[in-house]
């Protein structure tokens, strides 16, 4: 399957064995660099999970061949893919104005029996008069073993950029329980088998069709493409991407890395260890420091999610939720800390 992706096209890296997330990175690449920097890509290595991601065939096979049992992940941004992962998970509806961001939802709208991501995207295709993404079947779709849905796209315009988000998202999301996966994002390869079950292609299609017209405009609207927003500009309760600021500076990573290593050290404390609080401290710290100028918004949210896999792999949304909402707030107080450069 690795193989076949990268003949695609499609940049891969491994997944733990039976699990959907990348196996724990070396001793040296937990919590302690950005990945942009880190020496282990160069040597060969699989740390930081899609930002090792290839499609060299010698890489890919010395990776598969040293743990055959490696699943295989795609990273979507460079693979110019969109995908659309669907929730199924039994979950406490939210309020209507948090189904479809940015769509108000009268109450004349019955929602009786609304209960997933699948609702919530027919929904938003019928109110656009389009087709369900999730009946498209001209275009490659797998199902999760979980009961959800992954419906691939291509990007028909490399041009334009599209961030990764969480439906639960409460700044930047397509509709409730449906994620998305694009730049800074990861998906799980067809047919990979987990602990929890299998990725099955669904339907005759193979292959991503492109994105349709009406969800990219979809995905712009909400706060998917980072030019598409700009902080003077921007309406009320509008997400405002960070802005882009230069490679970390050294007194940004002396100032992080302590941070960083309280809640790496969590891992070996399940409950008790005050996670959250600890991951919000390092996710605020690091929204002032690039606000200013002293970290790329893309290395921080990358090395905060890496970080907080490591310490607690099986809430990642909640860690998203976590590290979005702090690098927001954080962002409001820029931060230059002693001895930058």
């Amino acid at each position: 399957m690795a193989r076949w992706c990268a003949r695609e096209g499609w940049p891969v890296h491994p997944l733990a064995p039976a699990q959907k997330t990348p196996p724990a990175n070396c001793a040296d690449c937990k919590g302690h660099h950005a990945p942009a920097t880190c020496p282990c890509r160069n040597a060969g290595r699989w740390c930081h999970g899609f930002h090792a991601a290839t499609t060299a065939p010698g890489l890919i096979d010395a990776w598969w061949s040293t743990q055959p049992r490696f699943g295989v992940g795609v990273s979507c941004g460079p693979a110019e893919l969109v995908v659309l992962d669907i929730d199924a998970h039994a979950a406490q509806v939210p309020e209507r104005a948090r189904l479809l961001p940015g769509i108000p939802i009268g109450p004349q709208v019955d929602l009786a029996g609304l209960a997933t991501g699948f609702d919530t995207l027919a929904l938003l295709a019928a109110l656009r008069g389009e087709q369900d993404p999730a009946a498209d079947e001209t275009t490659l779709r797998v199902r999760t073993p979980s009961g959800g849905l992954h419906i691939w796209y291509r990007n028909p315009d490399p041009a334009t950029r599209y961030r990764s988000s969480t439906g639960s998202s409460p700044r930047t999301a397509l509709a409730w329980q449906v994620d998305v996966r694009s730049d800074n994002g990861y998906i799980v390869a067809p047919g990979v088998r987990t602990a929890a079950g299998d990725y099955v292609p669904v339907s005759a299609a193979r292959e991503p069709a492109p994105l349709p017209a009406w969800l990219a405009a979809e995905l712009k609207r909400t706060g998917h493409v980072p030019e598409a927003v700009s902080a003077s500009r921007a309406p009320s309760g509008a997400p405002v991407p960070m802005r882009r600021s230069r490679p970390a500076t050294k007194a940004a990573e002396r100032l992080l890395e302590p941070l960083l290593a309280e809640v790496t050290a969590c891992r070996t404390v399940r409950e008790g260890a005050s996670f959250t609080e600890k991951l919000n401290r390092a996710a605020y710290t690091a929204g002032g420091l690039v606000e200013g100028g002293h970290l790329s918004g893309a290395d921080a949210r990358s090395l905060l999610a890496e970080t907080a896999r490591t310490a607690r792999p099986h809430q990642e949304r909640r860690n998203f939720m976590v590290i979005e909402s702090a690098l927001s707030a954080g962002a409001q107080r820029p931060l230059h800390p002693r001895g930058s450069s």
